[in-house]
């Protein structure tokens, strides 16, 4: 067994609004066969997400995109965007916590 990071295994991770009270992630992995592994063992949950973002588990929505190798993570936003105490109004920034999640995959 292998530790990877996840930055290491996908192509793109990005964050951004999912309109002002959530955020959304999305990771495209860089093979399908990544992927697979990656969705069959459940390495990316909602109690991952949640841990990493400071959000109860249930608040967090993950879905699995077979077509573009992707999975999309969803989260309420801790300020709404647009509030006067929000530094991120697009939510593009969010993403850095997923960067060095260390997901344990074979091969």
């Amino acid at each position: 067994m292998k530790i990877y990071r996840l930055i290491d295994i996908a192509k793109v991770i990005r964050s951004k609004n999912s309109g002002p009270y959530e955020l959304t992630f999305d990771i495209i992995f860089k093979s399908q066969e990544i992927f697979e592994k990656v969705t069959s063992k459940k390495l990316v949950t909602s109690e991952i997400i949640g841990e990493l973002y400071k959000v109860d588990p249930r608040d967090v929505s993950i879905v699995e995109f077979f077509p573009a190798s992707a999975i999309k993570a969803t989260i309420p936003r801790p300020i709404p965007s647009g509030d006067v105490a929000e530094t991120d109004v697009y939510g593009a920034q969010q993403h850095g916590p997923l960067l060095k999640l260390e997901i344990p995959m074979e091969g």
